[in-house]
């Protein structure tokens, strides 16, 4: 399939708030994913990668609230705010609010992404956070639509169960042709001049 860079890179961090983690949806199995994103974010960070922080900011009367989980991460509660673990740093990262599983739908995520890099925009997402076969999956779907190089940070994303994890991780792989890394080798590609990923 050839080889692309990962040219002009940015963090997607999907769901990462304390409803997911303390709350009506919160599962043991997901805090696994805490430390390695802080050493992502922390990375990106230090080599000016954008840190981009999508999350749920429900009406109590969205779909997804009312047809199919009950009530979360209802906008302006602490619910919806993003675990103190990984906090945004108010000056550099974005927040991007969201509606629906995907980052992309009816948001600006897409627009910010175009104008990243001083107008040069992003071409490739690492996206981290929760759940692998849901946010995830979902927000991928659109980022490949939309012509970016998918990234999964494999030990950055999780599902409440196991199985729902890998099994999101194998769609994921081939369907949107995301390549699966482990966080600490995303971080030497950051840092590396030459970054490339081979397909």
């Amino acid at each position: 399939m050839g080889i692309f860079m990962i040219n002009n890179p940015a963090i997607i961090l999907v769901d990462m708030q304390n409803d997911f983690f303390t709350g009506p949806h919160k599962a043991q199995r997901i805090q696994s994913v805490i430390k390695p994103l802080q050493r992502l974010i922390a990375v990106a960070r230090k080599n000016a990668v954008p840190v981009i922080y999508c999350i749920d900011a429900h009406y109590p009367q969205d779909v997804e609230v009312t047809q199919k989980w009950r009530g979360h991460t209802i906008k302006n509660t602490k619910g919806a705010e993003v675990i103190s673990e990984i906090s945004p740093d108010q000056k550099v990262d974005y927040i991007v609010e969201k509606r629906a599983y995907s980052g992309f739908y009816e948001t600006d995520l897409d627009p910010l992404l175009q104008n990243l890099y001083d107008g040069e925009g992003a071409k490739s997402v690492v996206i981290g956070g929760v759940q692998t076969n849901i946010g995830i999956r979902h927000t991928a779907a659109d980022a490949f639509f939309q012509g970016y190089h998918i990234i999964v940070a494999e030990d950055g994303v999780d599902a409440l169960s196991d199985e729902n994890h890998q099994q999101g991780l194998m769609y994921l792989e081939y369907v949107y042709n995301a390549k699966i890394m482990t966080t600490n080798n995303i971080i030497k590609e950051i840092t590396s001049k030459n970054s490339y990923l081979a397909s």
